[in-house]
């Protein structure tokens, strides 16, 4: 018996670029819809929405069933917090806001077993195939079958980019650019020559010490992200499509009354 294999590892290794999609929505079956629409990677968020761990393990069932990996962005906390979404067989790990050397090195010592790590062992859980994995195997396949990212999105860790991208232990650096551009003083300003030279150097590095790069982009920048080295693009969020989907009809319907009002006035 052996662990699922990283559909965003597989690609990587293959020296080709994954896809993901965000979701916002504490429902698994969003989830699903995403996995369906044909993504590599359904990325949900436990740093911002807070998920109900229930929900958390739909999700996961729900990206399983259709071959599909599952990203949790975890929150800053205790070690449990980095460690029972990969219980739970989420296939990555994204961390935020990492902000040093000595960060990175804890979340590797977290989040990997020996020799790159100490994380706590289990293996009665659905990772492990609740102890139907051989125990060795459970070690070393969970080390090498999932991917473990670390948000950069702070100017703090530029200082120390090279040094933490020569880590060991963890796969892919990802940009964050909302949170940078805050972070340099020019919240929202995606095309500042700061955050523009970030996002370049982010990529550049990650490649410089055999690490992946990876960050949040759309279909109008995506050929531009892939040229700078970008191996795996977030390219949308649920909630923007609802919303948007949503003021379409909302105001196809207001357009049409409000015609239908003026000429009925006009008539009469």
């Amino acid at each position: 018996m052996n662990m699922r294999e990283s559909r965003v590892l597989t690609k990587w290794r293959a020296g080709q670029t994954a896809s993901c999609f965000k979701i916002n929505l504490a429902d698994a079956r969003s989830v699903e819809i995403a996995a369906l629409a044909g993504f590599d990677c359904v990325w949900v968020d436990q740093e911002h929405i807070g998920q109900d761990w229930s929900i958390l393990a739909s999700s996961v069932w729900a990206t399983k069933a259709h071959n599909t990996d599952l990203m949790v962005r975890v929150p800053r906390g205790a070690y449990s917090d980095y460690v029972k979404p990969l219980e739970l067989d989420a296939t990555g790990l994204l961390v935020p806001h990492v902000m040093s050397l000595a960060e990175a090195r804890k979340i590797v010592e977290m989040t990997r077993f020996h020799p790159l790590g100490k994380r706590p062992i289990d293996g009665g859980n659905a990772d492990g195939a609740y102890t139907a994995l051989d125990f060795s195997d459970y070690l070393r396949q969970a080390n090498e079958r999932r991917f473990v990212m670390l948000q950069i999105e702070d100017k703090e860790p530029l200082a120390e980019l090279e040094a933490i991208a020569a880590l060991d232990g963890y796969d892919a650096l990802f940009f964050g650019p909302g949170d940078f551009s805050q972070s340099i003083g020019a919240p929202g300003e995606w095309n500042h020559p700061e955050l523009i030279a970030a996002r370049k150097r982010v990529a550049a590095v990650a490649a410089r010490f055999g690490k992946f790069a990876a960050t949040v982009g759309g279909p109008g920048n995506l050929d531009e992200l892939r040229a700078m080295g970008y191996q795996f693009v977030s390219l949308g969020a649920d909630v923007v499509g609802l919303k948007n989907y949503c003021q379409e009809l909302a105001g196809a319907f207001h357009k049409s009354t409000q015609s239908t009002s003026s000429t009925s006035y006009l008539e009469s």
